[in-house]
């Protein structure tokens, strides 16, 4: 039921933002965590071998998502054109640059969600040097929203990993905090106390932020919440504790359909995933579009067409909201449904 679900807002999330492609969502169920390299490059080309006749760069097109990486989109690029008999590497997306990956993959989820954002501060006349921002989520796409929305001057008072949560009212800055991470194992931002050796069990007590649990961030004062890690993390039991006043999902489906209503009564502005996270999708279209045309575009050529194409996409869905009194989500969704419903027409 998830992986049907997904494959039905992958196909609404293309839709709205008008690239050529359709919706769908597979994968393997496993924790890549315990397994050795080996054991994963296996199970990466057994995945192809088993899809091999169902998928093709004219068919259906891979792209990565949680817990893959360009090295297992590689071999799975690799398996398909052994398997097909010469070198195919539109069929896969996510890949790394030597074998056909796009300048700026890695970061063109986050970089479509920071491009959402920037139309919410332009809409709203936020002023980014105030606005506090949380993001849920420290992974790939948390991580590297975290890093252009500091660099932008937001005021970033919240982080979170899989293993607790990180608050300061003051302000955190994501990179330090991510060095902590890999030298601690869990987010902390002791490296602002000086360096490396301020690192221990004792300095954990740095005035200026608090550890708390991933519950206790989702309801902590801030101007936009960002969910950037798993589903269902906004729902019936929290949704009236949210202090946000703006809502970003880049993760898939992180609000349930009981807290989308309370937080609607609460006049809660959110930007739905299908059109906040698209940024990914987007530059895996701009990756398949470069092979199969035999180019390959500069990373400041792919973020100008990223831009263009997410700006558009707010543009009209934030017109369909004002002239239908509706929100964003629904608005986006309209927008989508419209633009299928006239394809499949134009093809009957």
């Amino acid at each position: 039921n998830e992986v049907q679900a997904l494959a039905a807002l992958m196909t609404l999330k293309t839709a709205a933002v008008g690239i050529p492609m359709g919706g769908g969502k597979g994968g393997i169920k496993v924790n890549p965590k315990e397994l050795s390299k080996d054991e994963l490059e296996q199970l990466s080309r057994n995945f192809i071998q088993a899809l091999f006749e169902h998928i093709g760069p004219k068919k259906d097109v891979l792209a990565p998502d949680v817990n893959t990486n360009p090295t297992i989109m590689g071999w799975m690029m690799d398996e398909y054109s052994k398997l097909v008999g010469h070198t195919e590497p539109a069929v896969v997306t996510g890949k790394p640059l030597s074998i056909g990956g796009s300048q700026g993959r890695e970061e063109a989820t986050a970089l479509g969600g920071y491009f959402v954002i920037k139309q919410l501060v332009k809409k709203y006349k936020l002023n980014p040097r105030k606005t506090r921002v949380i993001i849920q989520g420290f992974g790939n796409v948390g991580y590297n929203l975290a890093e252009i929305l500091y660099k932008k001057k937001f005021k970033l008072v919240g982080f979170s990993d899989s293993r607790g949560a990180l608050y300061s009212k003051e302000g955190l800055n994501p990179h330090t905090t991510m060095k902590t991470k890999k030298h601690k194992g869990y987010i902390d931002d002791c490296y602002l106390a000086g360096s490396v050796k301020d690192c221990r069990p004792e300095s954990d007590h740095l005035a200026h932020h608090k550890h708390i649990t991933n519950k206790q961030l989702l309801t902590q004062p801030c101007d936009i919440f960002i969910p950037a890690a798993l589903g269902g993390v906004i729902n019936n039991s929290n949704a009236d504790q949210i202090k946000a006043k703006y809502i970003v999902e880049m993760a898939n489906g992180p609000i349930t359909n009981k807290a989308d209503k309370k937080l609607a009564k609460k006049k809660v502005v959110i930007v739905p995933d299908i059109l906040a996270n698209a940024g990914g999708v987007t530059v895996s279209y701009f990756e398949w579009l470069q092979n199969i045309q035999g180019q390959s575009w500069t990373k400041t050529e792919v973020n100008q067409k990223l831009e263009k194409l997410i700006r558009q996409a707010f543009m009209e869905v934030d017109k369909l909201s004002v002239k239908h009194k509706i929100d964003l989500r629904m608005a986006t969704y309209v927008l989508a449904l419209k633009r299928i419903s006239q394809a499949l027409q134009d093809r009957s």
